[in-house]
C-alpha cells in the first residue's frame, strides 16, 4: 500500500477501508486480504463458467464508481488496478478515474502502476506481471457539501484499497433516478471510449438522468443463460439488451440457433421483469461484418490493431450469420414478441451509428468507434429512447 500521505495543508486525513456501500455499477465485492474488487457479475456466474475472457470482461470495471457526500477538498483512492496489454499490439493508455462533483464532470486522473496482464488474443493465453499498488488523488476541491463520484477505469480491473479524506464521508443519498439495467458487447463495455464517464452508456445515461447498471461484456454478449439470469434477478427500471455482433464476430451459431436462443434470452429476462421496459437493440454498422459471416480475427500488421472477417459471404444460404441477417431477425422477433408485450421495443443500431456515421467518424480497427464515436452513439441513444417519445422516456403522472 503506498505510505499515507503527509501533505503540510492538509493535517487531519481521515483514512478508511473501501466500504462496499460506497460502491455503484458493480453486482458482486471480491473481498482480498488488502480490500475489495467490484465485479460485474456474480460468483456463482464466475464459478460455474471461469472462461478466462469472461472473467477479465467482467472484473472490468466500465460503469462502476464510488460515490459518496462529503465536504472533503482533497481525496486519495489507494488502488491496485490490472491493466491489459494485448500481445503484438501497441500498449493501450493508462485508464482514467474520472471525477464528477454534484454530476458535473471535475477532471480525470491517469496512474502509473499497477498489475500488467498480458493476453494473446489469438491463443486467449495470458500471463501476469505483477506491480505495486498507487494512489489517485483529486484535490482543489470545494469546501461546501457535494456529491462525488469517482469512476473507475473501463477496461482496468481495479482493486480498491483505502479512501483517505480531509472530511468525513457517507453514502451519496438515493435521488431518486431510474436504474437503467444495459447488456451488450465491447462497444457497450466502452474498449475504445476515451475515458469511463465517455462511454456511450456512461454519456446516455448522463443526458437522460438515469443511474447505468453497464453489463456492457467485451467479446460475450453471447446469448449466454447466465447473463440473461444476471438480467433477470437484478433490480432495474429500465432493461436495453445490444445483441448480434458478438454472435457473428464468433461464429458461435447458425440461423436457426440465433431466434430460438433470443427468444430463450427474452424470456429468462421477463421472468424477473414482467412489465418492465425492455428495449431490443441490434448492431451499429459494421463494414466488415454486414455480409461477410465470422469467425473475426485481430490482425496486427503494421503495429495496428485491425480486424477482419474470415467467412464466405456465399455462407449465408447455408444458415452462417452475418449483422444484416442478425437485424432483419431480431427486427422480427422483436415485433412478434412486441404484439404481446406491449413493454418491449426494438431499436435499429444503424440509428445510433450509420453508413453517414462511418464515413464521417470510420471505425479505426474496422470494429469498434473512437471516442468521437461514442459521443455520438450515446447522445443518439439519449435523444432516440431516453428523451421525450422514446421507449425509455418519463411517462406524463
Amino acid at each position: 500500500m503506498p505510505p499515507p500521505r503527509k501533505d503540510a495543508d492538509v493535517p487531519d486525513w481521515i483514512t478508511l477501508p473501501v466500504d462496499p456501500r460506497l460502491l455503484r455499477g458493480a453486482l458482486d465485492v471480491e473481498r482480498t486480504e488488502r480490500g475489495i474488487v467490484p465485479h460485474r457479475l456474480p460468483a456463482w456466474v464466475r464459478e460455474q463458467y471461469p472462461d478466462p475472457y469472461l472473467c477479465r470482461a467482467e472484473a472490468q470495471a466500465s460503469g462502476v464508481r464510488l460515490a459518496f457526500r462529503t465536504r472533503a477538498t482533497a481525496i486519495d483512492l489507494d488502488v491496485l488496478p490490472t491493466k491489459t496489454v494485448f500481445k503484438g499490439a501497441p500498449p493501450p493508455p493508462e485508464g482514467l478515474y474520472d471525477l464528477l462533483v454534484d454530476g458535473r464532470p471535475a477532471g480525470g486522473v491517469s496512474v502509473s502502476g499497477g498489475n500488467v496482464l498480458t493476453v494473446d488474443l489469438v491463443t486467449q493465453s495470458e500471463s501476469v506481471h505483477p506491480g505495486p499498488p498507487v494512489t489517485v488523488r483529486f484535490t482543489g476541491l470545494p469546501p461546501d457539501e457535494k456529491d462525488i463520484e469517482i469512476w473507475l477505469p473501463q477496461t482496468e480491473a481495479v482493486e480498491l484499497i483505502a479512501l483517505r479524506t480531509d472530511a468525513p464521508v457517507e453514502a451519496a443519498p438515493d435521488h431518486g433516478r431510474r436504474v437503467w439495467l444495459h447488456h451488450g458487447s465491447s462497444i457497450s463495455h466502452g474498449t475504445t471510449a476515451g475515458s469511463p464517464t465517455t462511454t456511450w452508456p456512461a454519456l446516455a445515461a448522463g443526458l437522460g438522468g438515469v443511474e447505468l447498471v453497464n453489463l456492457g461484456l467485451s467479446g460475450n454478449a453471447l446469448l449466454d443463460p447466465f447473463t440473461a439470469r444476471v438480467l433477470r434477478d437484478t433490480p432495474a427500471d429500465l432493461i436495453s439488451v445490444k445483441l448480434g455482433i458478438n454472435v457473428v464476430n464468433a461464429d458461435l451459431m447458425r440461423l436457426r440457433a440465433f431466434a430460438p436462443a433470443v427468444h430463450g434470452f427474452l424470456d429468462t429476462v421477463r421472468e424477473g421483469h414482467p412489465t418492465t421496459p425492455l428495449l431490443v437493440v441490434s448492431p451499429v454498422l459494421c463494414p466488415v461484418q454486414e455480409d461477410t459471416p465470422g469467425p473475426l480475427l485481430p490482425d496486427f500488421g503494421g503495429g495496428k490493431v485491425r480486424f477482419r472477417a474470415l467467412g464466405d459471404p456465399a455462407e449465408r444460404a447455408e444458415g452462417k450469420l452475418t449483422l444484416r441477417v442478425v437485424r432483419d431477425e431480431l427486427a422480427r422477433i422483436a415485433a412478434q414478441r412486441a404484439a404481446g408485450d406491449p413493454n418491449l421495443y426494438y431499436l435499429d443500431g444503424l440509428s445510433l451509428y450509420g453508413e453517414a456515421d462511418a464515413a464521417e467518424l470510420p471505425l479505426p480497427d474496422g470494429l469498434h468507434p473512437d471516442p468521437a464515436g461514442h459521443h455520438r452513439i450515446g447522445e443518439r441513444f439519449a435523444a432516440l429512447v431516453l428523451a421525450d417519445g422514446g421507449a425509455f422516456a418519463v411517462e406524463d403522472g
